[in-house]
């Protein structure tokens, strides 16, 4: 079917564009910053999202609430689920599929929306798998928004049918011990044999009735294009490959950094006036930053480990420690005894907000012990920072293996079998990363990422070609699709 694109900057048309993440802040925060970007460029958004977890949001800036509307669906209610329970950060991870089951309620609510207002396109997550059939019925550009990199998409299965179907070839955890053999160039991704119990419970079909496999595959195939938090510039060879893979465009949006705030609110300014002073103290470059996310729950003994690890390897620390989402029990964070006083001249342990984006920006910081979520390596990685890599979690063990090789930290050494970590192993990736002379070459090569990782130049380009897509493929792919 032939198409007339006119996209002038006379006659650019104004785009509806509706944003619907799952129900994870580590989703959700930058589904909006995708918003913001969205409506920089003149565009109109919804941004559909349950009441509770609208409501936290940060204040949107003046200039552009005018155009991102923030839609609160009725989250529907199940027992399995705490009354208040919306997002990821309100139970445990045993929860969760409980929570995508609840999730697939609002169904009958996007469809809905989708059908009164018409946009001209959805930007959805992995997990609405039943939402790009209802789309393409309604005539609506439709793509998936994945704040994860592209190995990781990769890793899943050579294609999305493949997801969908299962596989013959892995269905036990040693068949993810291997990079797999439909990626063509030199790699060492792959999981340990720790983690890969995770991938084999990804394949199984969970509380809420059907795998995550089969919603990520559904999610892809159903899909125009896919939008996706990376760049050409750090580890090309995968966005090729993906793109490849899926047979669908693959459109990088830049690796978004974050804009390090002058001004978080009073409060929390204040917050930054006490943890400053500390960092003010301390010598440039020894300390250790150390921020697991707040979705990594460790058991007592690993916190106890790490712990120590902090202690004995005698460096100055700043702990970032929360409560473990979906805790209720108030002891729950339980450190060694003794450890606090024992190390309170040179460390802290901080169990509310941190500025993280302020600290990692402090000259005194000079690494960054952290899970190796995908957001807080672009963080880490913006300022220069070595890492200490301590993974837990879904594509945390890859993103670590492609650091390791990259030469920017080292993974802190663990129990194959059972995954657990001493604080001797803990002390020692410290050391050798902040103070020791192998150090040196992880600083200069993440010195030379954060060229790539904090150039707002490159991430304009990267956000202007993805609103030039938006607005040249509105409504063509679909329109070509029902041809």
């Amino acid at each position: 079917m032939a198409t007339t694109e006119t996209n002038s900057s006379n006659d650019r048309k104004q785009l509806h564009v509706v944003m619907f993440p799952w129900l994870a802040f580590g989703h959700i925060i930058p589904f909006l910053e995708l918003s913001k970007f969205i409506a920089q460029n003149g565009h109109k958004v919804s941004f559909l999202s349950t009441t509770r977890n609208i409501q936290r949001l940060p204040t949107l800036p003046s200039h552009l609430s005018p155009l991102i509307n923030l839609v609160k669906l009725t989250f529907p209610r199940i027992q399995e689920l705490p009354h208040n329970a919306e997002a990821t950060m309100d139970i445990g991870t045993d929860d969760i599929p409980y929570l995508k089951r609840a999730f697939d309620g609002l169904q009958p609510d996007v469809t809905r929306f989708l059908e009164e207002e018409s946009p001209d396109w959805i930007i959805y997550d992995f997990a609405p798998y039943w939402l790009p059939s209802v789309v393409a019925g309604l005539g609506i550009s439709r793509a998936f928004f994945s704040i994860i990199n592209a190995w990781f998409i990769a890793f899943q299965g050579p294609s999305p049918d493949d997801l969908i179907n299962g596989s013959d070839d892995r269905t036990i955890a040693n068949d993810f011990l291997a990079p797999p053999k439909w990626v063509p160039f030199p790699s060492k991704l792959c999981y340990r044999k720790h983690e890969a119990s995770w991938m084999v419970g990804n394949l199984s079909v969970n509380a809420s009735g059907v795998s995550d496999a089969y919603r990520g595959g559904m999610v892809l195939k159903g899909s125009d294009c896919i939008f996706i938090r990376h760049c050409y510039e750090f580890e090309p060879q995968w966005l090729t490959l993906l793109e490849k893979l899926l047979k669908l465009p693959v459109i990088p949006v830049g690796l978004m950094p974050p804009v390090t705030p002058t001004h978080v609110g009073d409060e929390k300014d204040a917050t930054w006036v006490t943890i400053k002073k500390w960092l003010d103290g301390q010598q440039n470059g020894r300390v250790v930053y150390v921020a697991l996310g707040s979705e990594v729950m460790l058991s007592k003994s690993e916190l106890a480990e790490l712990a120590l690890g902090l202690e004995l390897s005698g460096l100055p620390f700043f702990w970032a420690l929360r409560k473990p989402v979906g805790s209720t029990e108030s002891n729950l964070i339980e450190l060694p005894e003794g450890f606090l006083e024992r190390t309170r001249d040179r460390g802290v342990v901080w169990t509310s907000w941190v500025p993280q984006l302020q600290v990692l920006s402090h000259e005194s910081v000079g690494g960054f012990l952290t899970h190796c979520g995908w957001g807080s390596i672009v963080e880490g990685l913006m300022f220069g920072h070595p890492l200490i890599m301590l993974p837990f979690l879904v594509d945390q063990g890859l993103n670590a293996r492609i650091l390791v090789d990259k030469q920017v930290g080292i993974e802190v050494p663990r129990n194959e079998e059972d995954g657990s970590f001493t604080k001797e192993s803990v002390a020692r990736s410290l050391k050798s990363v902040v103070v020791e002379d192998q150090g040196k070459i992880y600083k200069a090569n993440a010195m030379e990422l954060s060229q790539i990782f904090s150039n707002t130049n490159l991430e304009k380009r990267y956000i202007n070609n993805f609103i030039d897509y938006l607005e040249k493929k509105r409504g063509v792919v679909a329109i070509n699709d029902e041809a």
